[in-house]
């Protein structure tokens, strides 16, 4: 049974930005090696893969390496696919089942900007961890660990952000990924980050939605409950952060910029040829 494939550009504005996620929708989950064999085919930062449950949508991350708790990026691709093909309420909100993360919402604003309500990821500052200034280059203003495990640094500068080369041997050795980030020196924007995570299979993330869940407990205090970002990968993404209480408001658009079908026998995710 082929199984409908798309590759969604998410927190983009115009195809070819922002960071490229495949969604595949199954009748019913496929094994997990099944699942694993299809994310390093797509060999994207996440593939998700969607259910139906009732009236919400199961919903899984992989990366071509893991499975991950949450993914951002590949959350708002589901929910601009499941609109875009009629396969949800146009002016309700889409409820995800995640695995990991509970259930998570995407809303529809009027100006066809994608909301995904996601939890607060809290972050607590570290001392900086041995190593860390070598890695990066340069000397940050503050170090901080989330609950999700990633390490967050700030440093002095927007170009800093943009310039770092990290020591991808030593970010691989944490327990998770490496956020830096720094206040914007572009007027539309609050802050800019980055985000690294070659444990996982990402060297950098182009944009990362699950990120600025920790991003959010650390700028609010200082830039005020909702503000705008934007990720300084090479492609580049706008995202808009909003946290309220334990959730956090992730914003952006998103572009389909490939249809296609996964040839597969459903009993045994085996190649149909």
């Amino acid at each position: 049974m082929p199984v409908p494939v798309r590759v969604v550009d998410a927190f983009a504005e115009a195809p070819f930005a922002g960071n490229p996620a495949a969604v595949c929708r199954l009748a019913a989950w496929l094994p997990d090696p099944t699942l694993a064999a299809i994310a390093r085919e797509m060999n994207l930062s996440e593939t998700a893969f969607l259910v139906p449950a009732g009236d919400a949508w199961g919903l899984r991350w992989f990366t071509p390496a893991v499975e991950v708790p949450l993914c951002g990026h590949a959350t708002l691709a589901s929910a601009h696919v499941l609109w875009q093909e009629e396969l949800a309420v146009p002016d309700q909100p889409i409820r995800f089942l995640t695995r990991w993360s509970g259930e998570l919402r995407a809303g529809r604003e009027g100006d066809g900007a994608i909301v995904l309500d996601l939890p607060v990821d809290p972050v607590a500052p570290v001392p900086t961890p041995p190593g860390l200034e070598a890695a990066l280059g340069t000397r940050p203003l503050a170090v901080g660990r989330a609950a999700g495990a990633n390490l967050l640094v700030e440093l002095a500068s927007a170009e800093e952000v943009r310039s770092v080369v990290p020591d991808m041997a030593w970010v691989a050795g944490l327990d998770d990924g490496l956020i830096v980030t720094a206040r914007s020196d572009d007027a539309r924007f609050a802050i800019v980050s980055r985000y690294f995570a070659p444990g996982a299979g990402i060297p950098e993330d182009p944009v990362c939605g699950s990120a600025h869940c920790a991003l959010a407990p650390w700028w609010a205090p200082r830039l005020g409950s909702r503000f705008r970002a934007w990720q300084a990968s090479a492609r580049g993404g706008a995202l808009t952060v909003e946290i309220r209480g334990e959730r956090v408001l992730v914003g952006g658009r998103a572009v389909t910029v490939l249809r296609g079908e996964l040839l597969l026998d459903a009993a045994d995710g085996s190649s149909d040829r």
